[in-house]
């Protein structure tokens, strides 16, 4: 029971995941958010619809003659302003992609982190089962012995009381297995998806914490899409100042007047007196906010990735000492004998057993533990 061993056998948590990435409803939903939202960003940068106006004007008195006007006109930004838009929109594209990289991550870890608890409930629900059939032979034992003449109630009760705890901790194991196994079908759109894996996944060599924070630190899709903002806020502050430039209409003017005809070009430009005003000024407080919250992620994510790495050193340390432990003898075996021939009492007995269950039990916390840590830290390769 007591096999605290720390080799890492092959793990079908990266197959799940990868059924859950092609099956995910908010996988996909996100998926097709962002797609729209970069054709959004190329609405509004073509040019505006063009403008006819007709007036038929009757004259008064009745030889005053008629009038008639014909104008059609096209209206468009200074040139520079849709070259600075299509900038921008290819910055607003590639932010789209890295909030989606950095939705889907999210998401996967936290299929990870569920697989990994349904690993460590598969490896518990086995000692579990030992327990609990042991103990119902020791019940027998103890109620035969009971029947004979040669032993007590109290032995039959310690044993009841034994099985019963034990009972209770299978079944409440079993319902978390089969609440984490409906977790992961709902994530896997639906689809049916049962993991009674018992093993945890490959743990590749980990670098050194500077090595290792720098290595997370590229791959941080939330840094990335902060860092996008400043340069999106940057191609806001450029187009916002062409737009304050004037805009330009150009157009065909046709009049009608007293049996005589008029037409030619139409021109007009508009002065850029109130319509942008304060638009740069906001663009650029924007520009602050992207900086201050970069600055502000930035830190409080090395701080989280110093945390975590000083808990994978503490937890890999602690599993190396119960790896010791493995090396003596099987103290179980050791208490089963005794108390076959009597060397210990009843009481004795599952005083001991309690006190290595509980060891066991605690082994396979910081296990789970620290396969979490190791999924927390390895998010970036996700």
């Amino acid at each position: 029971m007591l096999s605290f061993g720390l080799g890492f056998a092959q793990s079908s948590i990266d197959k799940v995941l990868s059924e859950i990435a092609k099956n995910n409803k908010t996988i996909q939903a996100n998926t097709q958010y962002w797609s729209a939202q970069k054709v959004q960003h190329r609405t509004g940068n073509s040019l505006y619809n063009p403008t006819v106006e007709y007036d038929y004007l009757k004259g008064s008195p009745a030889n005053a003659g008629n009038q008639t006007d014909f104008t059609i006109t096209q209206s468009f930004d200074f040139p520079s302003v849709y070259g600075k838009k299509n900038t921008l929109a290819n910055q607003l594209d590639i932010q789209a992609d890295l909030h989606l990289k950095a939705a889907n991550q999210a998401l996967l870890l936290e299929a990870k982190k569920i697989c990994i608890e349904l690993v460590y409930r598969n490896k518990l629900q086995v000692p579990l089962t030992k327990r609990q059939e042991a103990t119902e032979k020791w019940l027998a034992h103890f109620n035969k012995k009971l029947a004979s003449g040669d032993g007590t109630i109290l032995d039959v009760n310690k044993a009841k009381i034994q099985l019963l705890e034990i009972k209770k901790q299978f079944l409440e194991n079993a319902s978390f297995i089969t609440k984490l196994n409906e977790q992961l079908t709902s994530l896997n759109g639906g689809n049916a998806l049962v993991f009674n894996d018992g093993s945890y996944f490959d743990v590749p060599v980990i670098a050194d914490f500077e090595t290792l924070e720098k290595e997370i630190e590229a791959q941080d899709y939330i840094k990335k899409t902060l860092e996008q903002d400043k340069v999106i806020a940057q191609k806001q502050i450029a187009v916002s100042k062409a737009l304050s430039l004037p805009k330009m209409e150009v157009g065909y003017h046709y009049q009608g007047i007293l049996g005589q005809t008029y037409n030619g070009i139409h021109t007009g430009i508009s002065l850029p007196l109130w319509e942008s005003k304060n638009r740069v000024k906001l663009e650029k407080a924007k520009m602050t906010f992207a900086e201050t919250a970069l600055t502000d992620h930035t830190n409080e994510h090395y701080y989280e990735i110093k945390q975590l790495y000083g808990r994978y050193e503490s937890l890999k340390s602690i599993l190396s000492d119960y790896e010791k432990i493995n090396q003596s003898v099987e103290p179980i075996k050791l208490l089963d004998k005794a108390l076959a021939a009597g060397q210990i009492s009843v009481l004795e007995y599952f005083v001991e057993l309690n006190y290595y269950n509980t060891t066991f039990n605690s082994y396979l916390e910081i296990e789970k533990e620290y396969y979490e840590v190791v999924a927390a830290l390895l998010k970036y390769q996700l």
